[in-house]
């Protein structure tokens, strides 16, 4: 069997697709590592896969960072200067992994892993984590420094194509030290190391559900759209805590309010505020709040719990109504969890993933600079109360529900392993 290296980088958001994906692979067969930033090594490996230490590390405890990063305006910039500031160290450890791989599938922004499959002209399949990678000019996504443009969309493709071709060519700026290395390696230019570069020839996996978005005309024609690929955690797990299971068996379905596993870093008062919006509802809440206080108060009113983690998978089927930050991970639990939920973006691709299920029925957008107890309160109120969100909320479920992202990924990655290295 081929030995398959997955490179992957972020939050657990960007890391469990990637799990998800290896365990499928491995229970048929094939040998599977992951390279990704120290701190996944446990996690990794308590799966029976083999890991690959690649630079850089993330901490999701570093509240700074997660800050600077999460500025709606600046932080996509700001991490990708951040992982090309590192390209040498990353090749240095992505070459040194793929010394025992015969193939390479990269996440997103892993551009090292691009540059290694390259220069060993190893077969190489990419994958996109949400449609906002594609930037489509047919399905044009709402960008956090500018929502506003995602309007002109009305106008049809061409005033988004020729927007679109200024960020390309001012991207290029962020990613400098990326084709200084690829001229040191005698690799031939191939494109934007972000956009276009970043798609295998071979193969592009749409890590998403078909009807998060569907294939555009400048998509890449070698895509697959998969369906989310959901890691819920080993099959020893324990499941639900004792004291969550308690709580919501105590009382009608609560309201669940998670940031993920980053923008939980840059809450701010978002849980406080939350805390008021269903005080004065009169509704029962749980607060997924991760290692951080998050300014709530040491006793919480009857009915209001906190708790630091708990997989979506087990809280959100119990969830009257969920709210989030729009992370593609945490988007596609509460989409398969068949629940409305208000989206709260805080950067990168969380406003386009809000977009998108507003469109499809099941959700409302605060944007998080509009968000406080009044509003949060109002955005509620209309989804626990108009009958329409649950409908369409519940038939997201179902179609969610019926794809099966490993299987199809799997089908597909197996399905290029034979045949000459493009």
């Amino acid at each position: 069997m081929p030995r398959i290296l997955f490179t992957a980088f972020g939050s657990y958001g960007d890391l469990y697709p990637y799990l998800a994906l290896g365990i499928e692979l491995r229970n048929r067969g094939h040998q599977v590592t992951i390279g990704t930033s120290p701190n996944y090594r446990s996690k990794i490996e308590s799966e029976n896969l083999a890991f690959a230490a690649i630079r850089p590390n993330v901490s999701l405890d570093d509240r700074e960072m997660i800050a600077y990063v999460f500025d709606p305006r600046h932080g996509s910039e700001r991490i990708l200067r951040m992982v090309t500031s590192v390209i040498r160290e990353s090749y240095e450890d992505t070459f040194r992994a793929a010394q025992a791989a015969d193939v390479i599938v990269t996440h997103p922004i892993t551009f090292a892993a691009v540059l290694v499959a390259r220069k060993l002209r190893l077969r190489w399949f990419s994958t996109i984590l949400a449609p906002i990678s594609f930037l489509s000019a047919y399905d044009p996504p709402v960008l956090a420094p500018a929502p506003w443009l995602a309007n002109l969309r009305t106008f049809g493709p061409g005033p988004m194509k020729a927007i679109f071709a200024l960020g390309r060519r001012k991207s290029l700026q962020w990613v400098q030290a990326i084709a200084e290395l690829r001229n040191e390696l005698g690799i031939a230019p191939y494109g934007n190391p972000i956009f276009e570069g970043s798609h295998s020839p071979s193969l592009v996996l749409a890590l998403f559900s078909k009807i998060l978005a569907q294939p555009q005309p400048d998509w890449p024609p070698q895509t697959v759209v998969t369906g989310f690929p959901f890691y819920d955690g080993a099959p020893d797990d324990p499941g639900l805590a004792p004291e969550l299971k308690r709580f919501f068996d105590a009382g009608p379905p609560p309201v669940v309010f998670t940031l993920g596993s980053s923008a939980v870093g840059a809450a701010g008062d978002f849980y406080l505020d939350s805390l008021k919006a269903v005080q004065r509802m009169g509704i029962r809440a749980l607060f997924l709040t991760g290692s951080h206080a998050q300014n709530l108060p040491d006793t919480l009113p009857q009915g209001i719990m906190a708790w630091p983690y708990a997989a979506h998978s087990e809280v959100f089927p119990r969830a009257a109504a969920i709210v989030h930050q729009g992370g593609a991970g945490t988007t596609g639990q509460a989409m398969r969890s068949g629940k409305p939920m208000l989206v709260v973006p805080f950067g990168h691709d969380q406003f386009d993933n809000g977009e998108r299920v507003r469109r499809l029925g099941a959700a409302e957008v605060v944007y998080r600079p509009r968000y406080n107890p009044q509003r949060a309160e109002a955005a509620l109120r209309r989804l626990t109360g108009d009958p329409s969100f649950s409908r369409a909320a519940a038939l997201v479920g179902e179609k969610v529900a019926a794809e099966n992202g490993c299987v199809v990924a799997a089908d597909a990655l197996e399905a290029q392993l034979t045949g000459p290295v493009p």
